[in-house]
Formats: structure tokens, sequence, C-alpha cells
């Protein structure tokens, strides 16, 4: 008996988890070096928000320019891609693979779509291509921050709730064959449009919105990208300033807009109904 316990082997003792050295995000944003005139004014604090660099009319070429104005940023990847299943019933995922055939062999070649927003008028999609998930994730997200894009937003019922949860009027976007149409909606309705396209609205800070939708929209890239032209086309237009006090418009980010009109100054509903 003695023999046997002296034959055990020692108990191994577990090592600590080490924690990991990827720095922060503080560390990263001081460790970094400005490469054009409009980073060193960020960093110098000279800007200290998007809306002066929209305004000015200044484009935006380093990714840490909005890692240093935006602190709260939501970033998603998009379900672009579908993975092999019985019948072509594979279930959706964030990579779209594709293969090119060549003299050594298949070339694989993975596809992305991030989407980048502060929920509070900002928001911007882009794509990123990679032989591997992760760099196609990372250009991706990078590429989003620099296709950041003000959004208008605007109050969706016709009773004059100075509240901007919806867009202020209908609007349409078209990619390839897909096509996305927008429509105000009033508080609590939700976001009534497809899964991908929520989450960029969601982003932008759009709360609630009705949709239509033509042509082939199991083709997200293309569903998506009409959205985000859609959300464009709603700052191309031009609407009067009537207007613009009756449905509440706002442009980025409402904490700095002035251009909330409370409801005791807004035009009634039915005179903007008499005027088109």
């Amino acid at each position: 008996m003695v023999e046997q316990q002296r034959s055990r082997k020692p108990r191994q003792t577990r090592r600590p988890r080490q924690r990991s050295n990827r720095p922060t995000r503080e560390e990263l944003l001081e460790a970094w070096k400005p490469g054009t005139e409009l980073g060193v004014k960020v960093k110098a604090g000279e800007i200290t928000s998007l809306d002066q660099i929209y305004e000015a009319g200044h484009r935006i070429m380093e990714a840490e320019i909005v890692d240093m104005l935006v602190s709260d940023l939501y970033s998603e990847l998009l379900l672009i891609g579908q993975a092999k299943g019985k019948f072509g019933g594979g279930k959706r995922r964030i990579f779209r693979q594709t293969q090119k055939k060549t003299k050594e062999g298949n070339t694989i070649k993975f596809t992305t779509c991030a989407v980048v927003g502060n929920k509070n008028g900002y928001v911007g999609i882009a794509f990123g291509k990679s032989g591997e998930t992760v760099p196609a994730r990372d250009k991706a997200s990078k590429a989003a921050k620099l296709n950041l894009i003000k959004v208008r937003r605007g109050c969706g019922s016709w009773e004059g709730e100075a509240d901007a949860n919806s867009i202020p009027f209908a609007v349409t976007g078209k990619c390839g064959s897909s096509e996305l149409t927008l429509f105000p909606a009033p508080k609590g309705t939700g976001l009534c449009v497809e899964k991908e396209c929520a989450k960029i609205l969601e982003a932008a800070g759009i709360k609630d919105v009705w949709s239509k939708t033509k042509g082939q929209t199991k083709t997200k890239v293309n569903l998506v990208q009409a959205c985000m032209e859609a959300l464009r086309n709603l700052s191309a237009m031009k609407v009067q300033e009537r207007h613009v006090q009756a449905l509440g418009v706002v442009e980025g980010a409402i904490a700095s807009n002035k251009k909330i009109i409370d409801e005791s100054v807004a035009i009634p509903a039915e005179e903007v109904k008499a005027s088109q």
C-alpha cells in the first residue's frame, strides 16, 4: 500500500490565465500618428465632432479619426453569405465564399460586409475581401468607418410630434435588380424591413419605418446597398423650410443639431398637405 502511494504522480496545479497583451482603445489612439492634415487637427483637439468635418466638406481618410471622435461606435457584420446545406437550404453566415480556378488549383476568397454607426444620425457600410476570414473582417470594418454618411431623420407621424424616430418622407434605393422603398412610420411601429437592412437602420438611429421591396431580394449584397442608397437619397432631396419645421427634420446627431422644432411652433400637417 505504501509502494502504491509512492508511485502516484504528483497532482499538477492549474496555471492562472494570463491576460491578453492586446492593447486597449486608448493605447491605440495614443500611439496613432496621423498621416493627414485632418488627422493632425483631430488629435490636437481642434476638431471635436463629425459635424464639423462634414460641414467643412472634408473627406475622412483615416479610420482612427472616427475612433477618436465617436466613443460609442456600433459595429456589426451582415449575413451576406450562406453555408452549404441540403437542396440549397444552408444557414446564413457573415462570410461569402467564392473560388477561382487557376493553374495552381482553386483560389478561395472570403467577402464580408460590415456596418458601422453611432445610432444617432451617422452610418456606413463597406465590403472586405481576403483569402482569410479575419483580414476580410478587419478590412470591412476599417473601410466602413471611412464611408460614414449623415442621415436625415424626422417624425413619421402627421400628428406633428417633435421626435426624429423615423424618416421624414418616402425614399427609394436601387442596386441591380433589388429595389427598396422606405416609408415613414409613427412611433412604436418598429423596423418593418428585412433583417439585414434593419441592422443598417438601427445603426443610423432610425427606430420606426415601413418598407416595400421589388426584384431579387434574396441577393443580400444588392439589397443592403439599395438600403444605403435610399439613405443617401434622403439627404440629397431638397426640402422647403416649412416642411422641415412640420416634419421635425434633423440631420446628423440630435444633441448637436439645432433644427429640432418644438411642438408649439410646428406647422400643422393640414397646411403641408394643402401645399402639396
